[in-house]
């Protein structure tokens, strides 16, 4: 019988000098007794332990004194679309069951449905709001208050050609190209978790919009003018088609009616210039008869157009959805603050584990070594 210990004969299929890596067997219990020795070990050194997580938690306690609180505005509105509903009560009965219809039988185009979301969070809409007014003056603009307060106007001054502090006007077309490179980098904070926009409920159309921004009143303003650019632009293009047809319309029909106006005046004066006139003369007769044909002409033409210019005005006030707010932000905005117990736990976490964890690896390399 060969020894456990013999190599292998030639025979084998394996060289004869290779040497495998001994694997120790797993064990729960192996791993768990190692913890337990770690934990020892580190609880060995109480006093350094004691010191660490008071440092910790000194820190977590200053860094809570000095974070600077941020304020948050809600605003939750509802889209009154009648052609959006479409579906009726198979839309809300497929909701049930956790199916949306929203796009069979209701509105279509890029404004339909939950788009309104996407719209919200496009950068021109926010750049339009960055460009209005702080207060009531005019002097300021959103977009300055938002870089004076994130102390973005003195990273700035070494894109200043003056050394000035840069300001941005609210006419857009005012702007030079680092005005809107700048303007472009605060779209992007504020796109990067500073405006949010979600729905309440899938099976309702209630969108709530928050602003948190380190300003309570830049907050609030923002919030209100951001849904108030958003509206302008969700009815205008919604009803951009219907609305040049109205005004269409209603240019053609002003004009027909200075024209007819204009032959009624003619014809009643033929009439006049008729009855002083000798009978014997049958021209002034045909005047009169030319002048009445184009006047009813005319009212034909002009009863037509008022009759379509005020079935447009019907589509149009059909087709015109209403952005309906339920709730503004109003002042005091709730603060946001770290709060001290959650700082100095966080700060007292990390020192203990980080002075754990090199208490640790300082044993290894002695033990190494």
């Amino acid at each position: 019988m060969m020894p456990e210990n013999t190599p292998p004969s030639s025979n084998t299929p394996y060289p004869e000098n290779r040497s495998y890596p001994y694997e120790p067997e797993f064990s729960f219990s192996k791993v768990i007794g190692n913890r337990v020795d770690d934990l020892k070990y580190v609880l060995s050194f109480k006093k350094w332990m004691a010191l660490f997580l008071i440092i910790g938690a000194s820190l977590g306690a200053l860094t809570a004194y000095l974070w600077t609180p941020t304020y948050t505005a809600r605003l939750t509105f509802v889209i009154d679309d009648a052609k959006s509903s479409g579906g009726g009560g198979l839309a809300a009965l497929a909701g049930q069951f956790g199916f949306n219809l929203d796009g069979i039988g209701g509105a279509s185009g890029v404004l339909a449905g939950d788009n309104v979301q996407e719209l919200l969070k496009s950068r021109k809409l926010i750049k339009s709001t960055l460009l209005t007014p702080y207060d009531s003056l005019g002097t300021k603009t959103l977009a300055d208050k938002y870089a004076e307060v994130n102390k973005l106007n003195k990273k700035w001054l070494k894109h200043s050609k003056d050394g000035q502090v840069i300001a941005f006007p609210m006419d857009p077309s005012k702007n030079s190209r680092v005005q809107d490179s700048l303007i472009h980098e605060m779209t992007q904070l504020v796109l990067g978790g500073e405006f949010g926009i979600a729905k309440t409920d899938k099976k309702l159309g209630f969108f709530e919009v928050n602003t948190t921004m380190k300003d309570e009143q830049l907050a609030a303003l923002f919030c209100t003018r951001m849904i108030k650019q958003a509206t302008d632009f969700f009815i205008t293009t919604k009803t951009s088609r219907l609305r040049n047809n109205v005004n269409r319309l209603q240019h053609r029909a002003d004009s027909i009616g200075r024209i007819l106006n204009r032959k009624t005046y003619a014809a009643a004066s033929a009439n006049q210039s008729l009855l002083d006139l000798n009978p014997a003369y049958t021209t002034a007769n045909a005047n009169v008869e030319m002048q009445e044909r184009d006047k009813i002409v005319l009212s034909t033409i002009f009863s037509e157009t008022v009759k379509n210019l005020e079935g447009s005005k019907t589509m149009l006030a059909q087709e015109t959805p209403t952005v309906q707010i339920v709730d503004e932000p109003e002042l005091p905005l709730k603060k946001n603050r770290l709060k001290y117990f959650v700082a100095i736990l966080a700060g007292m976490l990390i020192a203990g584990i980080g002075f754990s964890g090199y208490l640790l690896l300082f044993r290894k390399r002695v033990v190494k070594n």
